[in-house]
C-alpha cells in the first residue's frame, strides 16, 4: 500500500477487516463484547502507528496480531490469566516473531482453508449478531457495528435516530448475549438453524430496505446502506453456497440495488418503476442479479419447486427487469409468495401485479379486501395502491391519495403522492 494516506487506509482497512478481525478475537476469548474492545484498541494503534510507520504490507495481520497482544496482556493483568494466558499465548505468541504478525495470521488462514463452513469465524459472528433474542433494532445495529463496520454515528444518521440511541441498543444487544449465555457458535440442529439463518436474513433485508425506500426523512433512497446490505449479502452466500434462500436474497438486493439510480429525479421526486430511465440502471448489478436468480432457483430443487420467499421474490424483480414485465408471471409469483410467507403486504403486492394482468376491476376487489380487514389501514401504500386503480377505472382517486400523503413519511415519496393527489383533483393523467 505504498503511497497511500495511512488515515484514510486505516478507515478503508477497518471496514474490510473489521467482522473478521472480531470474528477471530470472539472465538480466541469467548466474548463478544471483549473481542470488539480488542479490535479497537488494535484500530487506535494503527491510528498511531501507521502515519508514522506507513501501512504494512498485510493490515488485517499487524490488526489481528495488536489486538491479539492486547488481549495477552489484558488476560495477564487479571486474575484469570492461568486459565487463559496459555490458551491465548498457543493463538497468537507463537507467531508472533516478525514485526507485522504474518506468520501467526498466515497460520490462522491456513486452519480455516477447507474447514467445514460451519467453523467460519465470521459465520459465526453473523448467527450471533441476529440472534433471536435480540429485538429486531439491536440485531440491526450489532450487525451494522460488527459486520458492515459502521460507527455508531454512522448507523444514527443512516436510520436518523440519535447516536446515543443507537449506542444503547449496541450496548444493551451485548449485555443480553453475554446475560443469556449465547455461545459462539452456528447451531447445529436443523430446526434451530433454520429458525437462526431466517433471522440473518431478515436482518439483512431490513438493512437493504431501509437503504433501498427509506422510511422517513428527504432521502428516498441511500445507497450506501444498500451496498452495506449487498456486502453482508455476499458474505453469506460466501459461507453458505448452497442454500437457496441465501442466494435468493442476494439475487433480489442486486437487482433492486441495479435500480437505485433511476428511483429518484434530479427535482428529488420519488420515480415509479414503470417509468424510470432504464438506462440509468447499472448492467453489472443486473446481470449478476439475474445469474444469482437461476442459481437461487436451481438450489431450490428448479422452477417447479416450493422456493422460498426471498428466492419467489428475486424472481418477480427479475420479470421488473428482464425487458416488458410480465405482469402474468408477476401475479402467479406473487401467488406462491403468498402461499409461503402470507402477509397482507404480500397481498397488496399481488393486487397490483393482477391489476396489471387483468385489469384494475379484479385488482380493486383485491385491495377493497384489504381495506376492510383493517389490517393495514396505517400503510400508506394501501391508499396509493387503491388510488391508481380507482384512478385507472375513472372512479374518485384524490381521497386515496389524500390519505395516503397523510401517512407517508418520507419527503421524496410525498412529493410523489403530492403530483398525484393534485392529477386526481384536476383529472388530468398522473405524473
Amino acid at each position: 500500500m505504498d503511497g497511500t494516506d495511512p488515515r484514510r487506509a486505516v478507515e478503508a482497512v477497518w471496514r474490510i477487516e473489521s467482522a473478521r478481525l472480531i470474528a477471530g478475537l470472539a472465538r480466541r476469548v469467548g466474548d463478544l463484547g471483549l473481542a470488539e474492545e480488542l479490535a479497537q484498541d488494535a484500530l487506535v494503534a494503527a491510528l498511531e502507528t501507521w502515519p508514522r510507520t506507513g501501512v504494512p504490507e498485510r493490515p488485517g495481520a499487524w490488526l489481528m496480531t495488536t489486538a491479539g497482544r492486547r488481549a495477552i496482556d489484558r488476560f495477564r493483568r487479571e486474575e484469570r490469566f492461568r486459565a487463559k494466558c496459555a490458551e491465548l499465548a498457543r493463538e497468537f505468541e507463537s507467531g508472533l516473531r516478525g514485526d507485522d504478525g504474518t506468520a501467526a495470521f498466515a497460520r490462522a488462514e491456513e486452519r480455516a482453508d477447507g474447514a467445514d463452513p460451519y467453523q467460519d469465524d465470521l459465520l459465526r459472528l453473523i448467527f450471533v449478531s441476529c440472534h433471536p433474542v435480540l429485538p429486531r433494532a439491536g440485531r440491526v445495529a450489532l450487525t451494522l457495528r460488527l459486520l458492515g463496520g459502521l460507527s455508531t454515528a454512522e448507523i444514527a444518521r443512516a436510520f436518523l435516530v440519535p447516536e446515543a440511541t443507537v449506542a444503547q441498543r449496541i450496548v444493551r444487544a451485548k449485555r443480553t448475549l453475554a446475560r443469556r449465555g449465547v455461545p459462539f457458535a452456528v447451531p447445529r440442529e436443523e430446526g434451530e438453524l433454520r429458525e437462526r439463518l431466517g433471522s440473518v436474513l431478515e436482518v439483512v433485508y431490513l438493512v437493504f430496505n431501509e437503504g433501498y425506500a427509506a422510511t422517513a426523512g428527504d432521502d428516498w433512497v441511500r445507497p450506501a446502506l444498500c451496498e452495506d446490505a449487498v456486502r453482508l449479502g455476499r458474505v453469506l452466500a460466501g459461507l453458505l453456497p448452497a442454500e437457496g434462500e441465501v442466494l435468493g436474497l442476494l439475487a433480489l438486493m442486486e437487482l433492486q440495488a441495479a435500480r437505485v439510480p433511476a428511483r429518484v429525479a434530479a427535482s428529488g421526486v420519488a420515480v415509479r418503476l414503470d417509468i424510470q430511465d432504464r438506462s440509468l440502471w447499472d448492467p453489472l448489478l443486473l446481470r449478476r442479479g439475474l445469474e444469482g436468480v437461476e442459481r437461487a432457483v436451481a438450489a431450490g430443487g428448479g422452477p417447479g419447486a416450493a422456493l422460498g420467499a426471498y428466492t419467489l421474490q428475486a424472481a418477480i424483480a427479475a420479470c421488473h427487469v428482464s425487458g416488458e414485465t410480465d405482469w402474468d408471471a408477476v401475479a402467479g409469483l406473487y401467488a406462491r409468495l403468498a402461499a409461503v410467507a402470507p402477509s397482507p403486504v404480500v397481498e397488496l403486492n399481488r393486487a397490483v401485479a393482477v391489476g396489471r394482468s387483468r385489469g384494475a376491476a379484479e385488482g380493486l376487489e383485491l385491495v377493497e379486501k384489504l381495506v376492510a380487514g383493517g389490517e393495514l389501514e396505517e400503510y400508506h401504500l394501501l391508499w396509493s395502491v387503491r388510488g391508481d386503480l380507482r384512478q385507472r377505472l375513472g372512479l374518485p382517486a384524490a381521497d386515496d391519495f389524500s390519505r395516503a400523503l397523510t401517512l407517508a413519511t418520507n419527503e421524496a415519496e410525498r412529493r410523489l403522492l403530492a403530483g398525484r393527489l393534485h392529477a386526481a383533483r384536476t383529472h388530468r393523467p398522473p405524473p
